[in-house]
Order: structure tokens, then C-alpha cells, then sequence
């Protein structure tokens, strides 16, 4: 059984990491007020005085649109302390995983975008991600990089949960509907994560893992009213309708077959785990 340090407890992710990672071994879950990512030598002391066998890291700024006026504090957070997290880490030996973002990408390829592909982030929360990932590999650490899109949970602050609240006090919402990408439940990348590291097979690197399919943010609010049985009708705009603080890529599909190829593990439908998502509710 391994000794495993979750980073990141609080988040919707951290949440839906806890149980099925507690299968694997004993897990150290950490929240901000232990292991605070915008205090860099916080996460090195953390690392050097547990001394996992895994570290789990669940933590981000995740703030898109604050990130344009706070890049200092994205940066840190995202980047500075995921590098330092990488050198302690290979320090003593432990496997890491850490999760990216499709925001890496301008959105500009008319494909799904491979592992390999050029990053070219628009904005300061995907450039800050970048730098993360490279810093976290540049380290030496044993890591698998896990990017993923569009994340959303039962719990915590996400767009199911938005649509829920509007579907509940309007009859009709604007949603963008010329960025598409996949919904990717926190629970499926969750389940993701314990194969990853229950397989027997392990090897460093970027991977790409979301939820099968595709849609726009306009067809997945669609899907969220259907599913909740709410009336709400949903009004298609266009991106330059929806003015942000951060541009977002157009194109947010990823594909992951190399983490198929590799490790045989795959993300159910995303529409499968949103109604899913939406029973519990109930």
C-alpha cells in the first residue's frame, strides 16, 4: 500500500480524488491552509517532511478571467510551485501526477489536438499552466501529465452548477456556442488517476484525458436542462457576443488515444457521466 499526498483536498477534483485514491494506500489530503501553492518553499517543506511514494497534485489557480489581472499570483501557483513540487519530488523518488489544461492551445486546429502539438496559450491562466508543465518535467520528476478539459463535479463551483442555478430562476439563458471541447466529470478523471496508478505500468510524460465526445458550451447547457427536466431554453451567441477578461481557444477537443494506446484507459461518454452528475442531485 503506497503513501500517497493529495495536494489540492478542497477543489472539485481534490473532493473525487480522496475516496478512490484511499483504495491504493494511506492518503495525506491537503488544502491551502497546510500546503499553499502560492507559498513555493510551503510545498517543498511539505514534500521533504511527509516523504510520499506519490503525490497526487490536485491544486491550481483556476480563476480564468482574475488570472488577466492577477498573472503574479496565477503564475506562482501554477508554475513556479509545480516546479518546485517536480525537484522535491525527484528529490525522493516519487511518482507524481498532475493535471493540465486543453487551455495550453489557441483553438486555431480544425483537429482534435495531439500531445504533440504546439502549445500557444491565449491567456495568462493557460500560459501559467504551460510553464507548469514544462517546469514539473524539466525537474526530472517521474511525472504524468494529465490535461483535461471543461472539468465539472457534483460539488464545487462549475458550470453544471451555474446552469442548474439559472435553469432554476429564468426561462432562458445565452450560452456560447462556437467553443467546443468535452465536459469531463471529476469523478471519471478520478477514476483515471487510480488506474493510472493501480496498472502496473507506468510512464512519464503528457497525455490528454477527457471525456469521450464532443459539444459547445450552448449543447452541453442543452443537455444539462434536459437531463435536470428544466424548461429553460437556451440561445445560442457567438464568442464575440460573450465578452471576457481572457480569450478562450475555439477548438478545446483533445484527443486521447495515446493514453488508450499506452496505459488502456479510457474516459466513458461524456453525456454518460453529466446524467450521472445530474441523478445525484435528485
Amino acid at each position: 500500500m503506497a503513501n500517497i499526498l493529495l495536494f489540492g483536498r478542497d477543489g472539485q477534483l481534490g473532493r473525487a480524488l480522496f475516496a478512490p485514491l484511499s483504495t491504493l494506500g494511506t492518503v495525506t489530503a491537503l488544502g491551502r491552509t497546510e500546503a499553499d501553492f502560492n507559498d513555493p518553499e510551503m510545498v517543498r517543506a511539505t514534500i521533504r517532511d511527509l516523504q510520499p511514494q506519490v503525490i497526487v497534485n490536485a491544486a491550481a489557480y483556476t480563476a480564468v478571467d482574475r488570472a488577466e489581472s492577477e498573472p503574479q499570483i496565477a503564475m506562482t501557483t501554477n508554475a513556479v510551485s509545480v516546479g518546485v513540487l517536480g525537484e522535491a519530488a525527484a528529490r525522493i523518488g516519487a511518482r507524481v501526477i498532475h493535471y493540465s489544461t486543453d487551455y495550453v492551445f489557441d483553438g486555431e486546429k480544425a483537429a482534435p489536438y495531439v500531445e504533440a502539438d504546439a502549445p500557444a496559450p491565449l491567456n495568462v491562466y493557460g500560459e501559467s499552466k504551460l510553464v507548469g508543465e514544462n517546469a514539473l518535467l524539466g525537474a526530472g520528476a517521474d511525472a504524468i501529465i494529465l490535461r483535461t478539459s471543461w472539468v465539472y463535479a457534483a460539488g464545487g463551483r462549475n458550470f453544471v452548477h451555474s446552469m442548474l442555478r439559472i435553469g432554476r430562476e429564468r426561462n432562458q439563458v445565452r450560452v456560447v456556442d462556437d467553443q467546443i471541447g468535452a465536459p469531463t466529470s471529476a469523478e471519471d478523471l478520478a477514476a483515471a488517476t487510480v488506474e493510472l496508478l493501480s496498472g502496473g505500468k507506468w510512464q512519464r510524460g503528457l497525455y490528454h484525458a477527457t471525456s469521450t465526445g464532443e459539444t459547445s458550451w450552448a449543447g452541453f447547457a442543452r443537455a444539462i436542462f434536459t437531463l435536470a427536466e428544466l424548461p429553460t431554453l437556451v440561445v445560442p451567441i457567438s464568442t464575440a457576443d460573450y465578452s471576457t477578461p481572457a480569450r478562450r481557444p475555439r477548438n478545446s477537443r483533445l484527443n486521447c488515444d495515446k493514453l488508450q494506446r499506452d496505459f488502456a484507459v479510457h474516459l466513458p461518454d461524456w453525456r454518460t457521466s453529466l446524467a450521472r452528475t445530474i441523478q445525484s442531485f435528485s
